[in-house]
């Protein structure tokens, strides 16, 4: 099963254009995009850990649909603010929202999300070895972003250890790690990040202007070929592909267009995206009524 989906789900400039302006009562984001899509990346818990309790209610509201997946970014802790030693209180921080989701059978990944300037040497490579093991019991995918980790050896690591590797389209710099299909478990990932060159480096951007990018058709096909291509391993049971220009919808907009570009057919998508979107949307969705939320 190919599951396409956004991360996140609370972004205050999708108000009017994803989301209905203004809400109904008891309107629930999380559960109206389980309507449309069979997983959501959690963006939330690489900036702080979640409580066990906020991950449960998470599982309650998508429990409608049999279908659906979260995947879910590791705490930058682990990945970003590598200067000392992690803690057991800190990983048992991070396990408490990620241990409900793996024992309901909703988790579909546990995704480690580097930096560019994690590159490739001894010391970075004992950091993910142990890291790797520190939550060898989850669906691990790695993310890289430098050029050095694109090694046979890597990949065969990532191969024996049963850990997927995120394939990732991101602005191409000196040294950026190139698109790719790869498939290294039994999950396979791909993660569009938008192309905003001007922003992406830029010390002062803000996080809407970095993911502030609307992909054209063109620039999606390949990604829909290589999604597909993943889909054909044998090792690769599942593939999740995730949209991260999320700025006034426009991840939303392009996962709609990669779903329909892999499935050839259009797909349902909130109406609002097409006041927005809708020239760019044409032949690919189609305005759906908003799916009834659970009681």
């Amino acid at each position: 099963m190919i599951r396409f989906g956004p991360a996140g789900w609370s972004y205050d400039d999708w108000a009017g254009i994803v989301y209905p302006r203004p809400r109904p009562k008891g309107f629930d984001p999380l559960q109206y995009l389980a309507g449309y899509f069979d997983t959501v990346e959690v963006n939330s818990t690489f900036y702080r850990p979640a409580r066990r309790d906020v991950a449960e209610s998470w599982l309650r509201r998508v429990a409608f649909n049999p279908d659906f997946r979260f995947t879910a970014k590791l705490w930058q802790r682990f990945t970003h603010q590598r200067g000392e030693a992690w803690t057991e209180d800190e990983v048992a921080q991070a396990r408490a929202a990620f241990d409900p989701m793996l024992d309901s059978g909703k988790l579909g990944a546990l995704l480690l999300q580097f930096p560019w300037s994690f590159r490739r040497t001894d010391e970075n490579r004992e950091w993910l070895d142990d890291l790797a093991r520190t939550f060898a019991d989850f669906p691990l995918v790695l993310e890289v972003r430098h050029e050095s980790w694109n090694t046979p050896e890597l990949f065969r690591e990532l191969a024996e250890r049963g850990i997927g590797f995120g394939n990732i389209d991101q602005p191409l710099f000196h040294d950026s790690i190139a698109p790719s299909a790869h498939a290294t478990s039994s999950v396979g990932y791909v993660r569009v990040h938008g192309r905003n060159y001007q922003d992406w480096f830029r010390d002062k951007a803000a996080p809407h202007e970095r993911y502030d990018y609307l992909y054209s058709a063109q620039e999606l096909k390949p990604w829909a070929e290589r999604a597909k291509q993943i889909a054909e391993r044998p090792e690769a049971k599942e593939v999740f592909v995730v949209t991260n220009n999320h700025y006034r919808g426009k991840g939303i907009t392009n996962t709609v267009m990669l779903q329909s570009l892999v499935e050839g057919r259009p797909e349902p998508a909130p109406p609002g995206l097409f006041g927005e979107y809708g020239e760019v949307l044409e032949g690919f969705a189609w305005p759906a009524e908003p799916p009834k939320q659970p009681e």
